[in-house]
């Protein structure tokens, strides 16, 4: 066989494949869903309310790579992902939603809590609230599931003097 036909032919039938191989059936690519039972901002108030405990917010924003990263590994991890189910009310809330919530008593929008009320300017950031609604403190950074693990148990450390305010 002529190199020119042998090459001819390998080409049809590489695009061949590639051109009848399986068709995506358009869908998104599956990720699997996280281990932390992630609630509502509101719904996290409500239940704190009745149940004392501290309400955990992870900020975020669908443009965020390292609140990505963070999803995947760091809230995928079941240790950490045990901890603030069963010790803490964990929110996820998009610092892009304009929907208006209550924070720190006053009523705004997710992004002016971020920024105005929460001063916070850069994700991932973390909020923790006392079940009155008010906020302890922020944390702005990214970290690993050892790091998230050792920064929920400091938080631990601390539950009780938290829960009151």
């Amino acid at each position: 066989m002529r190199p020119a036909l042998a090459f001819f032919i390998l080409c049809t039938a590489l695009l061949s494949g590639i051109v009848f191989a399986a068709p995506n059936s358009g869908k998104a690519p599956v990720i699997p869903q996280s281990l932390v039972k992630w609630m509502d901002y509101s719904t996290a108030l409500e239940k704190a309310k009745k149940e004392p405990k501290l309400i955990f917010v992870d900020m975020y924003a669908d443009w965020c790579i390292p609140c990505r990263v963070m999803d995947k590994n760091v809230y995928m991890n079941p240790t950490v992902a045990s901890i603030l189910n069963k010790k803490f009310y964990p929110v996820k809330l998009d610092v892009d939603s304009e929907s208006p919530i209550v924070c720190d008593g006053q009523k705004a929008t997710a992004k002016k809590c971020f920024t105005d009320v929460w001063e916070l300017n850069v994700l991932p950031s973390f909020v923790l609230i006392a079940p009155k609604g008010l906020s302890i403190l922020t944390v702005a950074d990214s970290m690993s599931p050892q790091e998230m693990q050792m920064l929920l148990d400091k938080f631990l450390e601390k539950e009780k003097e938290w829960i009151e305010r």
